[in-house]
């Protein structure tokens, strides 16, 4: 049985729709917030991409406040920021802007990937070479300009005093030893590598150190969700993700493509042994056999929440798998 205690949030990429644009998403993002809102979510995150033809939300702060100024309640937040992108300053006056305009409903996730390729991750302007060596460093960095009385001379201002909530992000085992280590909650990708996830679940709980903003453990676990009315219709509607990674997996992103029927079975045995390992961590079917495939995951995990994800070509079917889930989550 699903506890009433273990919270679904949302995770949104934004997905730009073959055939759409990115203001269509936006709006689409917006609608999914509400709905969310409404239907009894817990947090609505998202997340830092550059150059990806399919994915919307490269100005992430621009896109929470846009989010949060449209709902009223749910927290929303970062999932995550690509800290290696960006200066700790800049990050915390602009998180700590949010946050005075919402006060106690944003979140701040942090990355250490640059959530870009190479040439995209230049034209940042950041030094490759030594900043994902710098991640720790910039986050107690970032944590100090938040906190009531920071030592370093640099005010962010607004920030100093706010106690942001920082997560951190991570699909491998760095980010689990780094959250424990800072005494901060713990967000694993497992959405699309969970590869080390029950790993990385054990090196965080055991290895956690109590902080200002965490006594405990405190573990979220990414989920992907295609939910529909039958289990046949849930299938359809996962293809359109498989399509985003085995085309994102052989470097040709796209836009996100209307599902196809049969499409796992027209693909090679290595493009299906890879969409088996990345969508490993997924629930797909109708409302009973998604139901089974949540108590499942949430008992061989013992997450503490579920950040959902549903990348679903069409929105109308989108919100509905997301209401589905909520559903699920109520009856307990």
């Amino acid at each position: 049985m699903i506890p009433r205690m273990i919270p679904f949030s949302i995770l949104d990429l934004a997905p730009i729709t073959e055939g759409a644009q990115a203001s269509d998403s936006f709006r689409n993002s917006l609608d999914l917030a509400q709905h969310g809102e409404r239907w009894g979510y817990h947090r609505f995150w998202l997340a830092e991409h550059h150059g990806m033809p399919g994915i919307a939300s490269a100005a992430t702060a621009v896109l929470i406040g846009h989010v949060a100024g449209g709902t009223s309640r749910i927290r929303v937040g970062a999932g995550g920021i690509m800290l290696p992108n960006h200066s700790p300053l800049v990050i915390a006056e602009q998180f700590g802007t949010l946050a005075s305009l919402y006060p106690g409903r944003i979140d701040l996730g942090l990355g250490r990937a640059p959530g870009s390729d190479q040439a995209t991750a230049r034209a940042l302007r950041r030094n490759l070479a030594s900043d994902a060596d710098e991640f720790p460093q910039d986050v107690v960095e970032l944590l100090d300009y938040f906190s009531d009385a920071p030592r370093g001379r640099i005010r962010a201002v607004p920030g100093a005093g706010l106690k942001v909530p920082v997560w951190i992000l991570g699909s491998s085992l760095f980010g689990a030893q780094l959250a424990a280590h800072l005494g901060l909650p713990y967000a694993f990708a497992s959405h699309f590598a969970p590869q080390m996830m029950m790993q990385a679940i054990e090196i965080y709980r055991a290895t956690f150190r109590p902080s200002e903003q965490l006594d405990k453990p405190y573990v979220m676990l990414g989920f992907n969700v295609f939910a529909a009315d039958s289990d046949e219709e849930a299938q359809l509607r996962a293809t359109s993700m498989q399509q985003a990674f085995v085309n994102l997996r052989t470097g040709h992103p796209t836009k996100l493509k209307p599902p196809v029927a049969g499409y796992y079975d027209l693909l090679g045995p290595a493009e299906r042994t890879m969409l088996d390992s990345v969508l490993s961590c997924s629930a797909i079917g109708a409302p009973d056999t998604v139901e089974r495939q949540l108590k499942a995951f949430i008992a061989r995990t013992g997450a503490d929440e579920l950040m959902i994800t549903s990348q679903i070509f069409d929105h109308a079917a989108r919100l509905r798998s997301y209401e589905i889930t909520a559903e699920i989550q109520r009856k307990g």
